[in-house]
């Protein structure tokens, strides 16, 4: 029989090789998540900005950056299901969803995007929210009319999540994100309200001044 030191030694090498490639999976998993992030950020802001070309630029960067991550935690389950990618994910989801709600174009679902259903439904939350930003510059700029539009579209995303009601463990904790949205929607139905109100009182004025 081999000496008892050898066969741990053995074991023991086996046990740091197979260390050692989880660890590096998860390094680069970590700077590509970080990567992600940031550029989905980005992509946010110039949709808000007005400037789609930028904001199409860092989405390419950040699904480069996502696959990435995705592709060295694939022979690591358990890491896989680490927080630090479902939230590079959301981030990518929030970041496609905003700008597709924002230009009235067709959302990508979860499997259209190769993205896990929990950081889906987390980011078409966040996305809704970030629609009040857009929404206010709207009705600055006078535009009443889209303005309502934004707010049909946050109260459909509302609408749908809303119905989700399953564990945290399971959504990836899209219960606070809908309970974040929902206060969202409330105060951009009151400011869409008073505008509307505002126009209907100035309308009404001008049309009771006589003429000449």
């Amino acid at each position: 029989m081999p000496a008892r030191a050898d066969e741990l030694a053995t074991i023991g090498d086996d046990a740091r090789r197979r260390l050692e490639e989880v660890h590096r999976g998860r390094e680069e998993a970590l700077a590509r998540c970080r990567e992600t992030i940031r550029a989905c950020g980005l992509a946010i802001r110039a949709v808000h900005r007005h400037d789609g070309a930028t904001a199409e630029v860092r989405r390419s960067e950040a699904e480069g950056a996502l696959r990435k991550a995705q592709a060295a935690l694939r022979p690591f389950s358990a890491l896989a299901a680490a927080g630090f990618l479902h939230d590079a994910e959301k981030e990518y989801a929030e970041a496609c969803l905003t700008a597709a709600l924002v230009d009235g174009s067709a959302l990508p679902g979860p499997d259209d995007m190769e993205l896990g259903l929990a950081a889906w439904l987390n980011g078409l939350a966040e996305a809704a929210s970030e629609l009040r930003r857009h929404l206010l510059d709207q009705l600055r700029a006078g535009e009443v009319q889209r303005g309502e539009e934004l707010l049909e579209s946050m109260e459909d995303a509302y609408d749908l999540l809303v119905t989700v009601e399953y564990p945290d463990a399971i959504t990836g904790g899209l219960r606070r994100s809908v309970d974040a949205l929902r206060a969202v929607v409330e105060r951009s139905r009151a400011d869409v309200t008073t505008t509307v109100l505002q126009v209907r009182l100035q309308q009404a004025l001008e049309a009771s001044r006589p003429s000449g």
